[in-house]
């Protein structure tokens, strides 16, 4: 259990955070009437945030699976 927690705990809890941090940002576009624009600009910059932890993930994956020849 404590390695499976390990191996994926941080994975899940910031695929949840993410869900979370989704909800924020359209909750915030909505009460300061940001406008398509100013939303666009609001998911633009969490989209960002979004794929360089995508890019993490797979870097380490990449990198931890370099010498044995398999992808």
């Amino acid at each position: 259990m404590d390695n499976w927690l390990t191996e994926y705990g941080v994975t899940l809890g910031v695929g949840a955070l993410i869900l979370f941090m989704l909800f924020i940002v359209w909750d915030l576009a909505r009460r300061s009437n940001a406008g398509r624009f100013g939303t666009i600009i609001l998911y633009v910059g969490l989209a960002m945030g979004i794929a360089g932890f995508l890019i993490k993930v797979i870097i380490t994956y990449l990198l931890e699976n370099a010498g044995d020849g398999s992808l």
